[in-house]
């Protein structure tokens, strides 16, 4: 008689999702920095800033207190006040506590949200070039994704009429990011407004805006959420925000979202099942990430307009390489249309944006990470969340890996 165990078999519904290529490229950067090589990680999605102390000095006051026991389901009273108040003061938006949800990262939002309202066969669009994670969340949730691509010219944005096209009976869900990871592209009330239209049209397809770059947004540009655009659509819309990006407490795991009464309900069965409460003592934090002083946010944002600045200019010098100046966030989406076909020192044909991306990290020690796994190809994502000296080194390596080729 066999007696030999069965082999291990995954669920149907991640049979065919891996782990995050971003992160596959950041363990290979590791491994070759391990082996001695001074290799530039230009992928993580991470501000290199520290947490501010005024947050880190509120969680330790926390944890003296005795704040570290279970807390509400999806969020203690304070944090959701504090949510209320942020979204009045900063986005001419209001909500009750009640429509509030707090998760651990803005991620599990998005994945409570999903699990909360998408049956088997369900469609959600998806303004692509993506996060990587909204896809498989979807697929996981047993929806199905339907990217709709914002082509370059149109300044990687979704177009109404794309949209349009590409809503059916079974569309759930319209995800929107703005500022994008991974383009940068932001979205203006005049860009909002045709997009508005068209789910005015489709009362059955909900949005699903997830701003949480929104305090990155340089020059002149300020974003806008599509609620404040369109209020007609706040009783089918989320919005989906945290603190990782813009206080720098990617650690501290504190995601919400606002959005209708039954959803957010729904979302907390969800949660009540799976994690229960964040952590209590990030939410304390994030109170006084959101109620405390703001003047860093500013600070940092200029920082980083210096940081893309310096990197858009250095890409748009490399002959064959060309980089949209984005709006927001930290992250250059560039083209690397015209390397391709060209030859490596080592003898290989350069033939897919995954090929460059291998070659600048294998032979100049630079990690950054190719357009198609966001769902546009050939292009590569930069993340500018580093020190300028770093980024500068980062690019005259890019430039001299392109002209070694041939």
């Amino acid at each position: 008689m066999d007696t030999a165990p069965l082999a291990f078999r995954p669920a149907r519904r991640i049979a065919h999702i891996g782990v995050s290529e971003i992160l596959k490229i950041g363990a290979r950067a590791a491994q070759l920095k391990r082996e001695g090589r001074p290799v530039i990680v230009l992928g993580a999605g991470e501000p290199d800033f520290d947490t501010p102390d005024n947050i880190k000095d509120a969680a330790i006051a926390a944890i003296k207190a005795g704040a570290t026991k279970y807390t509400t389901l999806d969020g203690t009273a304070e944090l959701k006040d504090a949510i209320v108040a942020k979204l009045r003061r900063e986005n001419q938006l209001d909500y009750a506590a009640n429509e509030i949800t707090v998760g651990a990262g803005a991620k599990q939002v998005i994945h409570n949200a999903l699990m909360a309202s998408l049956d088997e066969g369900d469609e959600v669009v998806i303004a692509a070039p993506f996060w990587t994670s909204y896809a498989d969340m979807v697929i996981i949730a047993g929806g199905v994704p339907v990217p709709v691509v914002g082509r370059e010219e149109n300044g990687f944005r979704l177009d109404a009429a794309d949209l349009e096209a590409a809503i059916t009976p079974r569309t759930r869900w319209l995800m929107l990011n703005s500022p994008s990871n991974p383009t940068g592209a932001a979205y203006s009330p005049a860009d909002l407004r045709p997009i508005c239209d068209v789910l005015l049209r489709h009362p059955q397809v909900w949005l699903m805006s997830d701003e949480i770059y929104e305090h990155l947004a340089y020059g002149n540009f300020i974003c806008t959420s599509p609620v404040a655009v369109e209020p007609a659509l706040k009783e089918r819309s989320l919005i989906v925000n945290g603190v990782s990006k813009s206080y720098a407490m990617t650690g501290w795991r504190i995601g919400y979202g606002a959005g209708p009464r039954p959803l957010i309900a729904a979302m907390a069965v969800v949660q009540s099942q799976s994690t229960t409460n964040p952590a209590s003592i990030s939410q304390a934090a994030a109170v006084e990430a959101l109620n405390g002083p703001q003047e860093i946010l500013k600070e940092r944002r200029a920082s980083f307009e210096r940081r893309r600045d310096l990197v858009v200019k250095a890409l748009n010098a490399i002959p064959g390489i060309t980089c949209r100046k984005p709006e927001g966030a930290f992250y250059t989406f560039a083209s690397c249309a015209g390397v391709m076909g060209r030859k490596t020192p080592s003898g290989q044909v350069l033939e897919s944006d995954a090929d460059f991306c291998r070659y600048l990290l294998e032979e100049h020690d630079v990690a950054v990470v190719p357009g198609s796994i966001f769902g546009l190809a050939p292009y590569f994502r930069i993340s500018y969340a580093t020190a300028e000296a770093e980024l500068r080194t980062a690019m005259t390596r890019i430039a001299g890996a392109v002209e070694a080729l041939s």
